[in-house]
């Protein structure tokens, strides 16, 4: 009798462990959006011209092709400044060219010769 009582009480106990709330998982936290900072990533012009700031090597390439239009090197000497310094492989000259980043998503340029344009963020 005393071995039968033993079963029941731990069948009892099991299943009074198995009803017992567990300590609650912690919910996964969803990340946040990795939104972009300064001018690094990809850029378009209201042509769909490509621009592409990494690692301080600035190029431009048409969408339809990938032929590569510029290149060249780029600073920022401020958080919203970028100075780029460029060669045409189009018209085979050099310029400089200063941006502003006036929102994370609109980039406002001017070239040394005074020609301005704006690029938007590339997603």
């Amino acid at each position: 009798m005393k071995l039968r009582t033993l079963i029941v009480i731990a069948g009892a106990s099991a299943a009074l462990t198995a009803c017992m709330p567990q300590s609650p998982r912690p919910m996964p936290v969803a990340a946040a959006p990795v939104q972009a900072t300064g001018v690094e990533g990809s850029w378009s012009d209201p042509n769909g011209i490509i621009s592409t700031f990494q690692a301080g090597t600035f190029t431009t390439r048409t969408t339809d092709t990938n032929q590569m239009l510029a290149s060249g090197t780029y600073v920022s000497t401020s958080p919203t400044l970028v100075e780029i310094n460029m060669t045409s492989l189009v018209r085979k000259t050099q310029s400089k060219v200063n941006c502003a980043l006036v929102t994370q998503s609109q980039l406002n340029c001017t070239s040394d010769a005074g020609s301005q344009f704006s690029l938007t963020r590339h997603m």
